[in-house]
């Protein structure tokens, strides 16, 4: 794949993992959803590192190692949902608890994080 590119198959890969949260939030996985929007916004801005910095981006699954590096100047409640998206993207990926997890994500607070995750991508792909 020519460098030039390159962030289009990071940004095609976070629209794949986007629909896939929507598909997860319909049929009830609520927990992998919200592991699926994690992933999505992590592509994204992976994507945008190769555009802007024509960087190869490390192998880490931090979204504020991204932002940080990118130096995205966003609005301070969008930086504190990536934080908190980040810190619940490890028990979503290996729960301790399964069930404990599964009843702390109603399909309210789920569809939260997946509607602020699908504004959150487009305005990264928007950078």
């Amino acid at each position: 794949m020519e460098n030039d590119k390159r962030h289009e198959e990071w940004y095609f890969q976070s629209d794949y993992d986007l629909e896939t949260a929507f598909d997860m939030f319909k049929s009830g996985r609520f927990i992998y959803c919200i592991f699926m929007c994690h992933l999505s916004l992590e592509k994204a801005l992976k994507g945008l590192l190769v555009k802007s910095k024509e960087e190869f981006p490390s192998k880490s699954h931090s979204l504020i190692y991204f932002v940080e590096k990118l130096e995205l100047k966003m609005e301070d409640s969008n930086y504190e949902f990536l934080f908190s998206l980040n810190k619940i993207s490890v028990p979503t990926r290996y729960p301790e608890d399964l069930r404990k997890l599964v009843t702390a994500y109603s399909k309210e607070r789920t569809e939260n994080i997946l509607n602020r995750t699908k504004e959150i991508q487009l305005w990264i792909k928007q950078q």
